[in-house]
């Protein structure tokens, strides 16, 4: 894994978008189309702001989709769908977004997904750690082994309080038990995975993700098993690592 840290979340963004148009414009060259997956939350605020500005031919590309609590609606503040179809889907228009929608059957939806994907090789993943160091909504402890691209999973304490305090949801208990997450195996089979992980509240993550041996218990720690992958950090996220 390659890591860099930049001054501030601005440059943390603009970097790594500028990094994933590089891919995404190598492989529509080379193949005519390409297919991407896009996390949503704070984290991406800066990186997503970034790449819908940048000079790519979004129509030969296909988007998929991280997570989604179940239960809640696409009108919801909190909806990962609709937090892409605003920041991302809208204002580019790709040529096609793979949602997850929660309010139906989760495990069927978790099949319908997996058939797709299944057809399709992921040319850049763009992904970010969780405080808990979940990967998507995979959190500790992961599961490394299932090989179905979507899974439903349980979501932690931790977890739950990190999406109250980034401003999702007004209290604890509004926080839904539940998601459908992109399995931690669908996600390591990207050619390439763009990590953005900016502020002082991810340190510890970055830190034992980095640091720590590889283990369902830290479940971003697998990124650093990924050939092509690559972490962006600020300097407060980054604030914990060993100084060599």
């Amino acid at each position: 894994m390659e890591v860099s840290v930049f001054d501030s979340k601005a440059a943390l963004g603009e970097e790594a978008a500028e990094m994933g148009v590089e891919l995404i414009s190598k492989v529509l060259k080379e193949k005519g189309s390409a297919n991407i997956i896009l996390a949503t939350g704070a984290s991406q605020f800066e990186m997503l702001g970034e790449l819908v500005k940048a000079k790519v031919d979004w129509s030969k590309v296909t988007v998929f989709h991280l997570d989604e609590y179940i239960g809640i609606p696409e009108t919801h503040p909190a909806s990962f769908r609709k937090y892409l179809k605003d920041r991302f889907v809208e204002q580019v228009k790709p040529a096609a977004f793979y949602a997850i929608d929660g309010e139906g059957d989760p495990e069927a939806e978790c099949a319908r997904l997996g058939r797709i994907i299944k057809k399709n090789t992921i040319d850049v993943a763009f992904v970010g750690i969780g405080e808990n160091g979940h990967l998507a909504f995979n959190d500790p402890p992961a599961d490394f082994d299932t090989n179905d691209p979507f899974i439903v999973v349980d979501l932690d304490e931790a977890c739950r309080r990190q999406q109250m305090g980034e401003g999702w949801f007004p209290t604890l208990e509004d926080v839904p038990l539940k998601a459908i997450s992109m399995s931690i195996r669908q996600i390591m089979k990207s050619k390439t995975i763009i990590c953005s992980v900016p502020d002082e509240r991810k340190a510890r993550a970055v830190r034992n993700a980095l640091e720590e041996p590889v283990s369902p218990l830290i479940p971003a720690s697998i990124l650093t098993t990924h050939k092509e992958a690559y972490l962006y950090l600020d300097k407060r996220s980054s604030s914990l690592l060993r100084r060599d």
